[in-house]
């Protein structure tokens, strides 16, 4: 039997809401699943298996990459391996930070060739764009273990927003898989496709006001039946992250702020995220003042999203962009875009806020200029690319560092 932690989407570095204390949270929850690893080493946890995006940004922090060596030291020295894929959010166009543990002997990138721990072959494969997936083989080198798996990051059949076809890869690759452990989609689900389990494991804290279920991991045994056919068994464990407190107000016609504050005050905000909600009709609020509201209920820091139809109808549609958390918004316009990967650098060299406005035409020149001289420019999507705006949750650039710098 084999037993691990799957992993993914904890997006350390992730300055949610501007706001230093939600950047450490992300660190913590990564940090919760390495101790719940070495506490559970001796039962028989055989390693930690990460789906994609440990970071949050391709260039993390120097504070982010050493709470994550740490951690991985940790894991190191009660002998629980940590094997991982690069996400779409850390993706590089040269070494990955991975990489970079990997050479340090404290990571494993999974790829095309088997890594078997304990009587499972695992198996890798990185977040690749829509618009690249038909150059794929599928094509690994064959194991002879008793089971064999698949961590991949994208947005697979049959869950929601699917852009890759889980078949497709099942049927194209020339290694049965037994399970396939991804990352990207920040939901936990799980389903069976033909006869192999297809998991995600959620993310490991809320990156959006949409993501209202308790965050975690899943624990997953790869074993035999009585009849001696393989038997995967996936749990949910759940993690203690920060409280987010979601207060829904349909105001009446004559109703306003009044009414808002009076149901921020009925909750228990203390130290966490107040996520305020209104809808139906009634006087127009200012955001200030339920904010105001929730921060002296003891909250760390409130959001508030009005969905009535501004001018218009407040049973209409609600708007698109939720202005509580506009990078979120722009981030996924951007991601439905499905930049190539020199337009995704490019968005995110227009949109890095520790970059001075001054140089970013300098930055964009050169990196079109060494495109151009390695002759990997791929469709360079500029006018997408200058329409995006807002930040990617980067903190003081004095604090970035690049891989060149860290070695």
């Amino acid at each position: 039997m084999t037993r691990v932690i799957h992993t993914g989407d904890t997006h350390v570095g992730y300055r949610q809401y501007h706001s230093p204390e939600r950047r450490q949270d992300f660190l913590d929850a990564f940090e919760a699943v390495v101790d719940d690893a070495v506490d559970d080493a001796s039962d028989g946890v055989d390693a930690v298996v990460h789906a994609g995006d440990l970071f949050h940004d391709r260039r993390p922090d120097l504070p982010d990459l050493l709470g994550v060596l740490s951690a991985l030291r940790r894991l190191d020295a009660a002998g629980v391996p940590f094997l991982a894929i690069v996400g779409n959010h850390e993706a590089t166009r040269g070494s990955q930070w991975l990489d970079l543990f990997s050479d340090l002997g404290l990571a494993t990138r999974l790829a095309d060739e088997p890594t078997v721990v304990g009587e499972t072959a695992f198996y890798g494969l990185d977040h690749v764009p829509p618009s690249r997936r038909d150059e794929l083989d599928y094509e690994f080198v064959p194991h002879d273990a008793n089971h064999a798996v698949l961590v991949a990051h994208g947005l697979f059949t049959p869950f929601p927003h699917a852009d890759w076809d889980t078949e497709t890869v099942l049927d194209a690759a020339n290694v049965d898989f037994d399970a396939l452990l991804l990352g990207d989609n920040h939901v936990a689900d799980r389903a069976q496709v033909d006869d192999t389990w297809v998991t995600y494991c959620g993310s490991t804290e809320r990156a959006s006001a949409e993501e209202r279920d308790a965050r975690g991991y899943n624990l997953v045994e790869f074993g035999a039946d009585a009849g001696g056919e393989t038997a995967v068994d996936v749990r949910r464990r759940s993690l203690d992250t920060r409280p987010f407190v979601f207060v829904d107000v349909d105001l009446a016609a004559d109703e306003g702020v009044d009414r808002v504050r009076e149901q921020v005050r009925q909750h228990d905000l203390d130290d966490a995220v107040a996520v305020v909600t209104i809808t139906g009709g009634g006087e127009p609020v200012t955001p200030a003042a339920v904010e105001e509201a929730a921060v002296e209920e003891g909250a760390l820091l409130a959001r508030v999203t009005d969905h009535r139809a501004v001018g218009g109808d407040p049973t209409d549609a609600a708007p698109d962009v939720e202005f509580g958390d506009p990078d979120a918004a722009v981030r996924e316009r951007v991601r439905e875009m499905d930049l190539s990967d020199s337009g995704r650098h490019l968005d995110e060299t227009v949109r890095d806020d520790g970059l001075a406005d001054s140089n970013v035409r300098d930055r964009v020149a050169d990196f079109v200029a060494d495109a151009v001289a390695d002759g990997d420019l791929d469709d360079v999507e500029t006018d997408e690319t200058d329409d995006a705006a807002g930040d990617d949750g980067a903190d003081d650039p004095d604090d970035q560092v690049s891989m060149e710098d860290f070695l």
